[in-house]
């Protein structure tokens, strides 16, 4: 255990001075230095850090979980093609077929682990700071950034009456129970309606048969029942840690689903409704949005028929077609005026 301690000190050390610098940052803006707030809010900000730290992984097993999906088909042909089959041949022959889609499709089951995997020796480092280095103010252990003194208040810190050393197990405060259970409750929701997100709303209609399917099953019921289990021996400092982390994936994948699902899921299906609803609203720009819909009123404006002009040149015009011409016209004008000076000459000729 010394040389597994020995490490996890130089992510202790990281922890302790980002948690530090956002302590600072709160104090600055001007929370008390022992304020439980202010340490909490340490805490945010350090989960905040690790995860932006971390998007570079999330895509990476976004793109895995997406090649994992859409090669569940394929998985589950070579499946049944070795079923029943429990000679060493036919295992290594599927053991071989089964590589060679994972290369074939540049992915493999470990690759949607990564992100749980890089914050498990972060999230034991933050445990050693909160249960090894803030242990009272009398043997407060400094780390970096993090002296005895800072130390010792993060010790006395406390966010409504529990102290964030505390833990649900070796207190007798009934402050420390009531807030570390309800941490406990959300992070066990949080963890349920992350895995359920990613299941029942991103997985195309194949993927949700088969063992894999069978696996996010269990996996999805499985990782809440472990941190009711392991939920009471965190301290309150933890619990806010990890809720904070579930809150910020929900939140990361519910984006990401939302505006790039997975082909043939139910979440993609919603995408294209909505832009279909948004393509038949003409000339309204959807707030919210940052599509252009100048080109669509443009396509749908209809364009106006250029009327002919009027009174065409005689050289146009055909033999023995009358001139058309507006009320305003002065030739017209003059015409009519010389109709009616002719009318009474022709009567005169009659009466000769």
């Amino acid at each position: 255990m010394d040389g597994f301690f020995s490490f996890l000190y130089p992510l202790e050390w990281v922890v302790a001075n980002i948690m530090v610098g956002f302590h600072w940052v709160f104090t600055q803006l001007g929370m008390a230095s022992d304020s439980g707030w202010a340490w909490s809010l340490s805490i945010v900000g350090l989960v905040v850090t690790i995860r932006i730290l971390l998007i570079p992984l999330f895509v990476k097993q976004i793109k895995a979980s997406r090649a994992m999906q859409v090669i569940a088909p394929e998985l589950k042909a070579v499946q049944n093609k070795y079923k029943g089959k429990k000679d060493q041949a036919s295992r290594e022959a599927m053991s071989r077929e089964t590589m060679e889609l994972y290369s074939k499709h540049k992915t493999n089951p470990f690759a949607s682990c990564l992100p749980i995997l890089v914050q498990a020796p972060i999230f034991f480092a933050l445990f050693r700071v909160l249960n090894g280095r803030i242990e009272s103010a009398t043997e407060a252990k400094p780390i970096g950034l993090l002296t005895a003194e800072l130390a010792a208040e993060a010790h006395d810190a406390s966010i409504f009456g529990a102290q964030l050393s505390d833990t649900f197990l070796t207190s007798d405060n009934a402050a420390v129970k009531v807030v570390s259970a309800v941490l406990i409750i959300a992070m066990v929701a949080t963890t349920f309606l992350t895995q359920r997100q990613l299941t029942r709303k991103n997985m195309p209609a194949s993927a949700l048969e088969g063992p894999m399917a069978q696996q996010q099953k269990i996996l999805m019921y499985a990782l809440p029942f472990i941190f009711v289990i392991t939920g009471p021996n965190f301290p309150v400092g933890v619990l806010i840690y990890w809720t904070t982390t579930n809150l910020w994936t929900m939140g990361q994948q519910f984006y990401v689903i939302r505006n790039n699902p997975t082909p043939g899921s139910e979440a993609e299906k919603a995408l294209k409704a909505r832009r279909e609803a948004k393509a038949r609203k003409k000339g309204v720009v959807i707030e919210g949005t940052s599509e252009d819909v100048t080109a669509i009123e443009e396509a749908k404006e209809p364009r106006q028929r250029q009327q002919p002009k009027k009174g065409a040149p005689r050289s146009q015009r055909k033999k023995g077609t009358p001139r058309q011409s507006s009320p305003s016209d002065p030739a017209d004008e003059s015409a009519g005026t010389g109709d009616d000076d002719a009318a009474p000459d022709a009567e005169k000729k009659d009466d000769r």
